[in-house]
């Protein structure tokens, strides 16, 4: 089958289509291969909402867990890693080609830090670099919140040479210093004579949750409902242009550096009175990845129309957030509870599917006596 005529545009305006969900199930009926032979899929990520999904919803997980606790592994955590890891591993062999090509700007699976540790600096910093050394591929990334305690997590992994995928970003100021902590990592890399080529970052800014919370807030006549996310993002892509210029980031890009490109995450549009693809087809432009659950996937395969306009009228965005704040938006509290909010989203699934392993492990060793 030849590549989707959509989707191969958007690929070559510049756009890296990354699949918004993993499971096994997905990797062991061929879905995921047909994905990326033709629907030009070149990565993908997972969260705690995902795995939880994938695990609860599937008897293909339960051989495994039932080894697993028979051989006397009862660790809730441990078992969620052992199987999450393993699907990890399988879809990152899957785009190894893709990154190999593409000198790993593309081709890369992510995983998440537990949520549970987004206000833990240490912490997380030890559990991605355990999470780094157990998969042991060079095209995974280590998915590290954007919060306060994440911005040192992000600059030391850096420095460590691991692949941060950082996530849960809402606010423009906030990306600004995900983008400076990445810098720091490399800097200081590059400072102590280590080799900085084999790097790859990407910073995920959450897209349709912001309109969700901003739109209730607006009147139903104001020119800035439904376009506050948009508007955030081109804003973003601005910051993005001109973080990655100047003479440091000359030198670290002379030693092979890549810019840490942004992700569009949360990209399934929520209002059903939007264009279900709004968050992929006004968000088009060079050097960018844009994350899509498999509904939206297949809906702008189906009617998704290519013009490149993210970097068009980025005084038009800003124009978008003045009218927003002036219509009584507090866009900086707002994206703080945004932040909150997914934190505790991600633990909320992470507890669930804690609770879901140890009901399948007590039902199936039930079904064994």
């Amino acid at each position: 089958m030849v590549a989707n005529h959509n989707l191969r545009l958007l690929r070559e305006a510049g756009v890296s289509i990354w699949l918004d969900t993993l499971s096994r199930q997905m990797l062991q009926s061929g879905e995921f291969e047909e994905l990326l032979a033709d629907y030009s899929v070149t990565g993908a990520t997972s969260n705690p909402t995902i795995f939880a999904k994938a695990i609860t919803g599937s008897d293909l997980y339960d051989e495994q867990l039932l080894a697993l606790a028979g051989a006397g592994d009862r660790d809730l955590r441990e078992l969620f890693f052992s199987l999450a890891l393993d699907d990890v591993r399988d879809a990152a062999r899957l785009l190894r080609s893709e990154y190999d090509r593409t000198g790993g700007m593309d081709g890369l699976v992510s995983f998440e830090c537990t949520p549970d540790l987004a206000d833990d600096t240490e912490a997380t910093i030890a559990q991605a670099l355990d999470l780094w050394q157990r998969l042991a591929q060079p095209n995974v990334m280590i998915k590290v919140p954007g919060t306060e305690a994440g911005l040192p997590a992000i600059a030391e992994l850096t420095r460590r040479a691991v692949n941060v995928n950082v996530t849960l970003l809402f606010s423009v100021q906030r990306y600004e210093r995900v983008i400076d902590a990445y810098l720091r990592g490399l800097a200081a890399r590059a400072d102590a004579g280590e080799p900085i080529d084999t790097i790859t970052s990407v910073a995920s800014f959450f897209l349709s949750r912001i309109d969700t919370k901003v739109d209730p807030q607006l009147s139903a006549g104001s020119p800035a409902r439904g376009r506050v996310a948009l508007a955030s993002a081109r804003v973003a892509y601005q910051r993005y242009l001109g973080k990655f210029a100047g003479p440091e980031w000359e030198r670290l890009a002379q030693l092979g550096a890549k810019r840490q490109r942004p992700l569009w995450a949360s990209t399934g549009t929520k209002n059903p009175d939007y264009p279900d693809v709004r968050y992929v087809a006004e968000l088009i432009g060079a050097d960018i990845i844009s994350t899509m659950p498999a509904p939206t996937l297949l809906a702008f395969a189906d009617h998704g129309e290519v013009r490149p306009t993210l970097a068009a009228d980025p005084a038009g965005a800003e124009r978008t957030l003045v009218e927003a704040a002036t219509a009584g938006i507090d866009l900086t509290k707002l994206t703080e509870e945004l932040e909150r909010e997914g934190v505790q989203l991600f633990c909320d699934s992470y507890d669930e599917l804690l609770h879901c392993i140890a009901s399948k492990v007590g039902a199936l060793a039930g079904r064994q006596s």
